[in-house]
This record gives C-alpha cells, sequence and structure tokens, in this order.
C-alpha cells in the first residue's frame, strides 16, 4: 500500500514538473514571437513621446533662441499664466467624454438590440445604422455644422433662431450630438458582435421559465456582452478625450469648447510655444493614459481575466 502511494505521489509530482516546464516554454515561445512587434511599436510610439517629453523642457518659441527652462512649461500649466486655459479645456473634454460615451453607450445597446432580431429587412436597417459611422469626421462635422446653421434645418424644424456655434451651451450640445450619431453605431457593431455569440437555447430557456424581455437582458443578455461592450466603451473614451476635428471645424475652440488637443495644436502651431505645446501633449498624453489605466483596472477584469481562472 505504501509502495503505490509513493508511486501515485511521483507521478503526480512528475506531472505538475511536465506542466510547469511546458507552461515555460509556450511563454517562451511567445515571448519571442511578440518581441519583434513589440521593438516595432516601442520605436514608433514611444520615440515621439520621449521628444515630446525631452522638448518641453526648453523654451518655448520655435523662432527664438532655445535654453534649457526646466519644469517651467508645466509649471505654467497647472499654476501660471497658461493655467485658465488648460483647466477650460480640462473641462470642456472632459464634459464632452462624459455625455457623448454616455448617450452613445445607450443608443449603440440600444440600436444593437434592434440589429439582433430577425424582421424583415434587417439588412437594410443593419446598413442604415453603420452608414453615419463609415463617414468620415470633417465630412460629418460639415455636414452637420451646415444643419444647425442660423438658417439651417435645426432651427427651422424648431421656429427658433438659435445660434448653435456662437453660443456656449448650443455649441456644446450640437458638438456632443452630431457626435453622438456619428460614433454610436461603432458601440453598436461591437455590442451586436457580443449579442450573435449568444446562444439561442439560454434565450429560450428563459422565455420558457416566464422571464419578461427587461429581466432577460439585465439577467442575461447584459452580463454576456458585457466585455464587448467594455471594450467598445473603452474605445470610445480613448477617442473622445483626444476630440480635436469636430469642435474645430464647428467653432473652432470659440466660447469655451477648445478641448485638450486644440489648445495643444494652438500652442504649438498657432502661437509657435515649441516648448509650451510639448509640455501640453505629455500632460494630456498623461490624463489619457491614467484615465485608460483606471478603466481596465476598475472594468478590465470582465475583459482580460487572469490566467489562472482558465485553468
Amino acid at each position: 500500500m505504501t509502495t503505490e502511494n509513493s508511486s501515485s505521489s511521483a507521478l503526480s509530482v512528475r506531472a505538475r514538473r511536465s506542466t510547469t516546464q511546458r507552461r515555460r516554454a509556450e511563454s517562451r515561445f511567445a515571448f519571442w514571437l511578440v518581441l519583434p512587434t513589440v521593438i516595432l511599436l516601442s520605436a514608433v510610439i514611444a520615440s515621439p513621446i520621449i521628444q515630446a517629453i525631452w522638448r518641453s523642457l526648453f523654451s518655448d518659441t520655435i523662432t527664438g533662441k532655445i535654453s534649457f527652462i526646466g519644469i517651467q512649461n508645466y509649471l505654467s500649466i497647472f499654476i501660471g499664466s497658461s493655467s485658465s486655459q488648460f483647466w477650460d479645456a480640462m473641462g470642456v473634454t472632459v464634459f464632452l467624454t462624459i455625455v457623448s460615451v454616455t448617450l452613445e453607450t445607450v443608443l449603440g445597446v440600444s440600436m444593437a438590440l434592434v440589429m439582433n432580431r430577425a424582421f424583415r429587412g434587417r439588412g437594410i436597417i443593419r446598413a442604415a445604422i453603420l452608414v453615419p459611422w463609415a463617414i468620415p469626421t470633417a465630412v460629418c462635422a460639415v455636414l452637420w455644422r451646415w444643419t444647425f446653421d442660423a438658417n439651417g434645418i435645426v432651427n427651422s424644424l424648431l421656429g427658433h433662431q438659435i445660434l448653435w456655434t456662437a453660443q456656449e451651451w448650443p455649441a456644446k450640445i450640437a458638438i456632443i450630438f452630431a457626435d453622438t450619431w456619428k460614433t454610436a453605431p461603432f458601440i453598436a457593431l461591437l455590442v451586436l458582435a457580443g449579442l450573435q455569440m449568444i446562444p439561442t437555447e439560454i434565450i429560450e430557456a428563459s422565455k420558457m421559465d416566464g422571464a419578461g424581455a427587461w429581466r432577460r437582458f439585465w439577467t442575461i443578455t447584459f452580463p454576456l456582452v458585457r466585455p464587448a461592450l467594455t471594450v467598445a466603451v473603452l474605445f470610445r473614451l480613448l477617442d473622445v478625450l483626444r476630440i480635436y476635428d469636430l469642435p474645430q471645424i464647428f467653432t473652432g475652440g470659440a466660447n469655451n469648447t477648445t478641448t485638450l488637443s486644440m489648445l495643444v495644436v494652438r500652442e504649438s502651431i498657432g502661437n509657435l510655444h515649441a516648448g509650451l505645446g510639448s509640455a501640453l501633449s505629455t500632460v494630456t498624453f498623461t490624463f489619457i493614459f491614467l484615465c485608460a489605466f483606471a478603466f481596465i483596472r476598475m472594468l478590465g477584469a470582465q475583459v482580460f481575466p487572469d490566467e489562472d481562472q482558465h485553468r
């Protein structure tokens, strides 16, 4: 009996050792496969970031004499002469991000649920819903600027003369509306992909159990599409935080509609303040990175579960 126990223990130890060695070999193989891509991405992505950080430590005039000034540009951003512009742009960016992403998520999920249903003409509806997402953002901005013009369609329908691009809050509403119209289909597309992966047997079983549509959505559909929805929201979060072209075409940054990206371009190119522009771009990048990191830390476990959970 003792001999049999010893033999089984030895076999178990050898099996675990073999499994560990195999996993290490797979990890090494995966490392060498990924290494070329990591090197290429590091060269393409890290190099501009390092250059921006380095340039932000020097005087902020392209045409003037360049001199090392340390963190003076960063002090100017947070507590100096440029602080009011920076914090205003930060507030506008955060406001547009929260409102736009919230509306896009609600509309995107709703459109995905519609596209997932079986009905006559579903293909036409799917194509029509995805058309706004296929339109370039600059073209979309020009179209909606015409629509929100003082003599445009919106004012004709409302029966009021509203200066949408000349007043702060109407301009923000117009920008949010145009951005939501264009990018809600993107969230709908990713959520639809998640809906297509839900087995119909689960839905049919819940119907037989007497679950209503609302209960099926919150107890079955939403938990199963949450990973796809999380990825979609993350992409949109990062996209809106760096929004530039839509408000630039709508208002040019007037009436307190300047975003962080617009402020970076204005200081770097418009005012020829290379050092200050580099500092602003570094701060903007850091802010977006921290937002993405916090988002993944809070919700990323639903999309990127720990490897141990699959073993």
